[in-house]
C-alpha cells in the first residue's frame, strides 16, 4: 500500500460577509444549512478583521457577499474572507457575488482608462477564489476575465414570470432602454411572446449618469411596456426612457431590473415617475428610502441555492435555465 485512504465525505460550508446578510440567510434556509459563525469588525482606522469560528479544513466553502454601498469596503472584506479560507485549508472556495462591483468598467472607451471589472476578477483569484458564482453581469465578456469557472445566473425567469402573470400578454411590449440590452430584451420577448421596442439614447461621456433620450423604435402606442435592464443606479436613464414611452402613447410602463443599486436621487426619481411598478431582485439590499408602494422585490435566493447545490454535487448549473427556457 503506497498511500492512505479516507472515508471522509464532502462537506459544504456557507459563509457570509456583512454587506447583505438577509440574502445570505435566505440562501442558507433554502439549502437547509446554517451560516458559519463569523467574527468581523472594523478597527478605528477602517481596517477589517475577520475570523471564522468553525474549522473549514477540507470543506467546499461558499462565500456570499454582494458589492453594495459602501462598495469598496465590502469588496475588501470579501477578499480578506477568501484569504482567511485559503489559509484555513479549505478544499475549494467559491465566491458568490450576486452583484459584481465595477462591472460597468468592462472595457476601455477612451485612452488612459482602467478595466476595473478585470481588476476585481484578478484580485479574487489572487486572494484564493477557485470559482465565481454571480447574477446578471453587466456584460457577458466579464466571465472571461476570471481564470477559472464562472457560473453566470440569470434573473430573467424570476422577473419575466412575475410580469407575465400580472399583465395581459396580448397588450405587452418588451422595451430595451438602449442598444446594449437588445439581446436580453429579445430573450424576454421569446419567453413572454411579446414584440420588441428600443429606446435610442446618447450618453455624455464626460458626465456620469447623464443621458439624452432621442427616439423610440417600435410600436408602443396603447401598449403596456416593460422596460428591462440589468441595473438601475440613479434612475435617470430608466425614468427618461419611461417618459419617452409615455410621450409615444404607451398606456402603462413597468420597469424591471436585476440589481437595484438606487443611489443618489434614485428614490425621488422613482417616487415622482409615472411608472406604475418597479420590479427588482434582492441581489442588493433595497435602501429604506426606496421602500415605496410601487417597488416590488423578488428573491433570487432559491436560484442561488440551487446553483450552489449543483456546484457542490458536481452537477450542471446550466440545466437550471434549460429547464426554465
Amino acid at each position: 500500500m503506497t498511500g492512505i485512504k479516507t472515508t471522509g465525505e464532502k462537506k459544504l460550508m456557507l459563509f457570509s460577509g456583512r454587506a447583505h446578510p438577509e440574502l445570505a440567510e435566505e440562501v442558507a434556509h433554502e439549502l437547509g444549512v446554517s451560516l458559519v459563525p463569523t467574527k468581523a469588525f472594523d478597527f478605528a482606522n477602517g481596517e477589517i478583521y475577520v475570523r471564522f469560528q468553525e474549522s473549514a479544513r477540507g470543506a467546499d466553502c461558499f462565500l456570499i457577499q454582494s458589492h453594495t454601498t459602501p462598495i469598496n469596503k465590502w469588496i475588501m472584506e470579501q477578499l480578506i474572507m477568501v484569504d482567511a479560507l485559503k489559509r484555513a485549508s479549505a478544499r475549494s472556495i467559491t465566491v458568490i457575488v450576486p452583484f459584481y462591483g465595477y462591472a460597468r468598467q468592462d472595457k476601455k472607451h477612451r485612452g488612459r482608462e482602467p478595466i476595473s471589472a478585470r481588476l476585481i476578477a484578478d484580485m479574487l483569484k489572487t486572494a484564493g477564489a477557485d470559482r465565481i458564482l454571480t447574477v446578471d453581469l453587466h456584460t457577458d465578456q466579464i466571465q472571461g476575465f476570471f481564470d477559472g469557472p464562472v457560473d453566470h445566473l440569470f434573473a430573467l425567469p424570476v422577473l419575466a414570470d412575475y410580469v407575465g402573470a400580472k399583465v395581459d400578454r396580448s397588450k405587452l411590449t418588451v422595451v430595451s432602454p438602449d442598444a446594449g440590452r437588445v439581446r436580453v430584451a429579445d430573450r424576454w420577448c421569446d419567453r413572454l411572446g411579446a414584440p420588441l421596442a428600443i429606446v435610442h439614447k446618447r450618453r455624455d461621456p464626460d458626465v456620469a449618469n447623464q443621458v439624452t433620450v432621442h427616439e423610440v423604435v417600435g410600436d408602443v402606442e396603447g401598449r403596456v411596456c416593460v422596460l428591462v435592464d440589468d441595473m438601475i443606479d440613479t434612475g435617470g436613464t430608466i425614468c427618461a426612457a419611461a417618459d419617452a414611452l409615455f410621450a409615444n402613447g404607451a398606456e402603462d410602463v413597468i420597469v424591471t431590473a436585476t440589481h437595484g443599486v438606487l443611489s443618489g436621487p434614485a428614490a425621488d426619481r422613482l417616487k415622482n415617475s409615472k411608472v406604475s411598478e418597479f420590479v427588482f431582485t434582492n441581489t442588493l439590499p433595497t435602501p429604506s428610502e426606496v421602500e415605496l408602494d410601487k417597488v416590488t422585490v423578488l428573491s433570487m435566493a432559491p436560484t442561488i441555492a440551487r446553483a450552489v447545490q449543483e456546484v457542490f454535487e458536481d452537477g450542471s448549473v446550466t440545466s437550471l435555465f434549460e429547464e426554465q427556457a
